[in-house]
């Protein structure tokens, strides 16, 4: 049993990567976003976050986003509140990761344990609407859209670290 117990504890660290270290060779996204901050003239740098993701339900997304520091800095923080409170419930996020899994209507999310009535599902629903989250696929399905699979993700990331 305690070699079970080991076995599982190191495929479980194995599913968690911690962040290399300058040097260590893992950083050609950095190094590569350095060259282009360098060729734009952007001495306040900037930031890159980029993936590929297959879902569960088979569908794959890639994507990239950049933004320059000045930008991110200069700009109104308040902006992003909205978008960020949408994110900020438990529901709200066992949604999105159902969502994200193929159930895709409030009749397929209400059979969840613990997701509240068919009432309180609309109303999480239209906050993640709301806030960019979701959007309306038809026939009373929703979906995240493509362009917030891997930032929903990233962000995701950023919360365990």
């Amino acid at each position: 049993m305690a070699d079970l117990e080991r076995r599982l504890a190191a495929l479980e660290e194995a599913g968690e990567r911690p962040a290399p270290r300058p040097g260590e060779g893992d950083f050609w996204a950095l190094e590569g976003l350095k060259e282009q901050l360098a060729e734009l003239g952007a001495a306040d740098g900037g930031v890159l976050f980029t993936g590929t993701v297959r879902l569960p339900t088979g569908e794959q997304y890639a994507w990239q986003h950049g933004a320059l520091t000045k930008g991110l800095l200069d700009a109104d923080w308040a902006e992003s509140a909205e978008v960020f409170a949408a994110l900020g419930h438990p529901v709200r996020l066992r949604l999105l990761r159902e969502i994200l899994g193929g159930r895709r209507t409030a009749a397929e999310l209400a059979e969840l344990d613990g997701v509240g009535t068919t009432g309180q599902i609309y109303h999480h629903l239209r906050q993640l609407t709301g806030a960019g989250w979701l959007h309306a696929a038809g026939r009373g399905r929703h979906e995240v859209p493509p362009g917030r699979v891997v930032p929903l993700l990233v962000a995701l990331s950023t919360a365990r670290h």
